[in-house]
């Protein structure tokens, strides 16, 4: 590479990756999220995107990642490049390895939304710029960013609270173990024991020494949190596979309503990340009651990525 190109790319210096929360160090995190929240405050001068250029990458569908992403670096001086999968030579049999490549000579950092977890590592592994995670099969750290500062702006330090997942053990709610991990606080996932999350990152976790309990009973693990979770129940993928019905069954008797939100303390918040099936894993009644930060909390991906982009490209 040039003299010039390092000059551009930051030199010989490793690039800021936000891949998985488990990666990143919990001071680093919360630099992270002291960022965004400066930036929803008004308190980040000037443009520091300004001539900066991120490519946003979506292999999978998407409202709040990309309007996120695009109105958030927009907002802080940069441009951004939108593609698909239908637009890129990587939908078409072209390496992640040699698409990381390519593009480190084209833009500042890269953003991926994806299934396959495998393909973002390879592309962080080659890129010599930023590489951040917009979700993959097995996490979504960007949400869980937003749902931290979601939780602290409505009831304080996130550290030695519960909180409760309840339904399938997901991409998020495996971002949720990570964050328990990172954040210090208690997690309990009641999920159907078919649909659990992976064992060995709750061992991970509390090898960390966090404390994951998991259970099949949606009562035991709402009982007296502070924040409720849920998520869809089923994924493209499902549908795609005809699981639908099968993940249905299963995960009927964990919907999010409220009977089982009173087991919850009495002041306790409800998250999802959206979109939401109502009816389904949430009721109407949840989703829209007193108690719901749901679009409080996809308002904050705007926020808490700002940060993540500030951080990646060393800006502030």
């Amino acid at each position: 590479m040039s003299a010039m190109l390092k000059s551009v790319r930051g030199g010989d210096a490793p690039p800021r990756h936000f891949l998985e929360l488990m990666d990143l160090e919990p001071a680093v995190l919360r630099r992270m999220l002291d960022l965004g929240a400066r930036a929803k405050r008004g308190e980040i001068a000037g443009k520091p995107l300004a001539g900066k250029t991120i490519a946003l990458i979506f292999e999978k569908p998407s409202t709040r990642t990309r309007v996120s992403f695009e109105v958030g670096i927009r907002q802080l001086g940069g441009d951004v490049v939108v593609l698909s999968s239908k637009d890129m030579q990587l939908g078409r049999g072209e390496t992640p390895a040699d698409t990381a490549k390519v593009l480190s000579r084209y833009v500042d950092a890269i953003m991926l939304r994806t299934d396959n977890v495998q393909k973002i590592r390879e592309l962080a592994e080659h890129a010599t710029v930023p590489v951040i995670n917009g979700l993959t099969d097995v996490s979504h750290p960007c949400q869980l960013m937003a749902d931290i500062m979601t939780f602290e702006e409505h009831l304080g330090p996130i550290a030695g609270q519960i909180v409760a997942w309840t339904g399938d053990g997901n991409n998020v709610a495996q971002s949720f173990i990570q964050a328990a991990a990172r954040f210090g606080f208690t997690l309990r996932l009641a999920t159907p024991p078919e649909l659990a999350p992976p064992a060995e990152l709750i061992a991970w976790a509390r090898a960390q020494g966090a404390k994951v309990e998991l259970t099949h009973d949606p009562v035991a693990a709402v009982r007296d949190a502070r924040c409720v979770v849920t998520d869809t129940w089923v994924s493209m993928s499902d549908e795609r596979d005809g699981r639908a019905e099968s993940r249905h069954n299963l995960l009927a008797p964990y919907q999010l309503n409220a009977a089982l939100l009173k087991q919850a303390a009495p002041d306790a918040i409800v998250m999802h990340c959206l979109p939401a099936h109502r009816g389904e894993e949430i009721t109407d009644e949840v989703m829209d009651g007193p108690q719901s930060v749901v679009f409080d909390e996809a308002e904050n991906r705007l926020h808490a990525q700002k940060g993540v982009l500030l951080w990646a490209l060393g800006l502030a």
